[in-house]
């Protein structure tokens, strides 16, 4: 960056008829107000044009010669950026198109910000051409587009460098507590090839990653405090920065009074290699693994930083928590046992560091030791181990994606109209899948609120106006809104409760809002019992699902709902929970899965212990995840776990006497499901008693005809508690 000229910026704007409004206006009010206050405003000239089209793109540049554009609009991804054609309407370009233009200035244009949703593929692109390319790796809402470039053009105007400007307006963002600091990507010239390391060989020690050598690194030293973890962890500091390199120790570097947790994360973010010290001690450390987790997303995502694990008096052969082990498993790693040790490990480390290179990778068949537990002490769970039940929380590593129902719903939340039905039995992960899909809402900006019906008394489900008004109070809270104001709109005299309801969502509650808005209810089937305000309920929420997909007000509302398949014994035959959306009907875990969560608790088994696990629960998440948690605490074996699982006293007790209750309550299910134990042969039973077991997890469909879930369970529990003989 010229410090010398002045600097031209050309901002750019789009919003074509029939996208989402953005607040494009506002954003370029606030740089323009940036650059006036700073005091070296005088090196900034400024050129804007609003409601672009493709073609006032290049008149643009050369009216103005900058060497800053700014672009803010919609994106597309690998569709393109969103521009306008002659009528005003969406008008598509895409990456090579873009790529094209600036090539032909890239003599003179020094800076590109793309502030757009999705539009990394374009900056990519661009940044073959331009020396500093900024794009979104996804989408980001109008709030957070704001302050980041509210943030960019103020470093800026206070003469700092193009990355500086970046991380501050990353960090805009974050000060505003929005968490969608990671969003914003910073491309430069050299990083081309990185950005595409994600799909081709990492290259050898002696070949550079750009074309050029690069002289000064960034270094990330990760250690423990005690010794010798910490005198190393010293010389290599000393030493690089002897080199002329930048490193970064966090006892060391961090000032008294600075927030040290952020100050890691954004030294991760900024580093080009993190030098791992790996200990006995940091091996067992969740900061530590904490820092390779974020590492290894960084170098996914960006390219970047090379990961180089050097053991510290840790044999290859000393067992590693599952997670370490497949994050290292397929990288080059160096041990250290001695003093002798240092000189040349830290030439290696120079040597890479003097060119931008990356060592050779390892196949992922063949790591570079055998990981063969060969010491007395088995290998250490993920974390610290996780009682289950309720909710996992967000962070938890012992959280098993299961795709690809997972993805289809985050994308499907993205949707206008998008509307997500997730069913299955009790203690299957519906609330934690609810929990993820209201998080990435709330990282695409959106407003988010979540109703939990298990919060509400029963005598609410009895009278249709009632649950609607609380239903609308409810939500006004959440959104910051007087509960108050429902009763003030509220008309009972003129209008129905269901007419009620719908006015009022549309014009107190959807009509102010810019942004989507997120709705999620738990528990629904706690209101199945009350047939007549569960009916007039569903078919509401069923009524604004169909005027999203064509009315802009509605437009902005996207719902996710979750209930127990469990609940079907209590509802009316001829009743149905919904028949729209995205059904998620969440399956039990396959053995893949399982096997991995076995790893995850440190527990060095085989097939045939899984099996035996399987063969009596199933992939069921939460009776597989107690049985793992009591055995890797020690509270008891597998064997033991196999003799009492059946049993009262057993772990599975409480869950087995909630599915005898329920039958209890219906007779004419239990007797059905007398008929299913009694046989290890497949039933023919009447539909409705087929579905209702197979909804509460009883039974497994084959056909036409059933047969028991989970064998070594139910079967003998339930013949001895309903009495059968064989």
């Amino acid at each position: 960056m010229n410090n010398d000229s002045i600097q031209k910026i050309l901002l750019l704007a789009a919003n074509p008829i029939g996208s989402r409004y953005l607040r494009l206006g506002e954003e370029m009010r606030e740089i323009e107000e940036g650059l006036k206050r700073s005091k070296n405003r005088e090196r900034y000239s400024l050129a804007t044009a609003q409601a672009v089209r493709y073609r006032d793109i290049h008149r643009a540049i050369l009216e103005h010669e900058p060497q800053i554009i700014h672009f803010s609009g919609h994106g597309a991804g690998e569709e393109g950026l969103v521009f306008e054609d002659e009528t005003g309407a969406a008008k598509l370009v895409d990456a090579e198109a873009l790529a094209g233009l600036f090539q032909l200035f890239s003599g003179q244009v020094q800076c590109v910000v793309l502030n757009a949703c999705y539009s990394q593929v374009q900056a990519q692109a661009i940044s073959q051409h331009i020396p500093c390319v900024i794009g979104m790796k996804k989408a980001i809402g109008d709030r957070a587009a704001i302050e980041f470039a509210v943030g960019f053009y103020d470093a800026l105007g206070a003469k700092k460098s193009y990355e500086f400007a970046y991380n501050l307006g990353c960090n805009a963002i974050r000060m505003t507590g929005i968490s969608e600091q990671d969003i914003p990507t910073l491309l430069k010239t050299a990083q081309i090839e990185s950005m595409s390391a994600k799909t081709q060989p990492l290259q050898l020690a002696s070949s550079p990653v750009s074309t050029k050598a690069i002289t000064s690194q960034r270094v990330f030293i990760s250690y423990r405090s005690q010794q010798p973890d910490a005198g190393l962890a010293q010389e290599f500091y000393n030493q690089l920065v002897a080199a002329g390199h930048e490193a970064f120790m966090a006892a060391a570097s961090i000032s008294w009074g600075q927030n040290w947790v952020e100050r890691i994360d954004e030294e991760l973010k900024r580093c080009d290699y993190f030098l791992l010290l790996l200990s006995e001690q940091s091996a067992s450390s969740d900061m530590v693994a904490g820092e390779v987790r974020t590492a290894r997303k960084l170098q996914d995502k960006l390219g970047k930083p090379v990961i180089l694990p050097v053991r510290v008096n840790l044999p290859f052969d000393d067992p590693l928590n599952y997670e370490l082990r497949s994050f290292l498993q397929t990288i080059q790693q160096r041990q250290w046992k001695s003093q002798a040790d240092t000189p040349v490990i830290l030439s290696e480390i120079l040597a890479l560091l003097s060119t931008g290179s990356a060592p050779q990778p390892v196949a992922e068949e063949i790591t570079p030791t055998p990981i063969v537990v060969k010491r007395d002490r088995p290998p250490l769970p993920v974390a610290e181990l996780e009682l289950p039940g309720g909710t996992i929380q967000l962070a938890s590593r012992f959280y098993v994606q299961r795709e690809p129902w997972e993805s289809r719903s985050l994308e499907q939340i993205e949707k206008n109209a998008g509307l997500i039905r997730i069913k299955a039995p009790r203690q299957m992960g519906k609330t934690s899948l609810l929990a993820r899909i209201c998080h990435h809402a709330t990282e695409l900006g959106y407003r988010t609120a979540t109703l939990d019906f298990l919060e509400t008394d029963e005598t609410i489900f009895e009278d249709l106006t009632v649950f609607l008004k609380r239903f609308c109070a409810l939500i006004s809270r959440k959104l910051g809104i007087s509960p108050r104001k429902v009763s003030e709109f509220w008309d009972e005299e003129l209008f129905g409760p269901k007419e009620n309801c719908n006015d009022y969502f549309e014009q107190c509650i959807l009509v102010d809002l810019t942004v989507p808005l997120f709705l999620g209810l738990d528990e629904l089937d706690r209101l199945f019992p009350y047939n007549a305000v569960a009916k007039e309920f569903l078919a509401l929420l069923r009524s604004w699902n169909e005027k999203a997909k064509v009315n802009e007000t509605w437009a902005k509302l996207r719902m996710a709902i979750a209930h127990s398949t469990e609940s079907y014994v209590v509802m009316d035959t001829n009743s149905s929970p919904f028949n729209v959306g995205l059904a998620v009907e969440l399956p039990e875990f396959n053995q893949e899965q399982v096997l991995d969560l076995v790893a995850r608790h440190g527990l060095s088994w085989g097939t045939e212990e899984t099996r035996q696990l399987m063969e009596m629960v199933g992939g069921h998440p939460y009776l597989v995840r107690l049985a793992l948690y009591h055995i890797a605490q020690g509270d008891l074996t597998l064997t033991q776990l196999v003799a009492t699982a059946s049993t009262d006293a057993g772990i599975y007790g409480e869950h087995l006497r909630r599915h005898l209750w329920n039958l209890q309550q219906n007779p004419e299910l239990a007797a059905a499901f007398q008929k299913v134990v009694a046989t290890d042969k497949p039933v023919c039973l009447p539909s409705m008693s087929a579905f209702k077991l197979n909804g509460m997890g009883l039974v497994s469909l084959q056909g036409n005809e059933v047969i028991v879930r989970h064998e070594s369970l139910y079967r003998p529990y339930f013949q001895s508690r309903l009495r059968i003989r064989e």
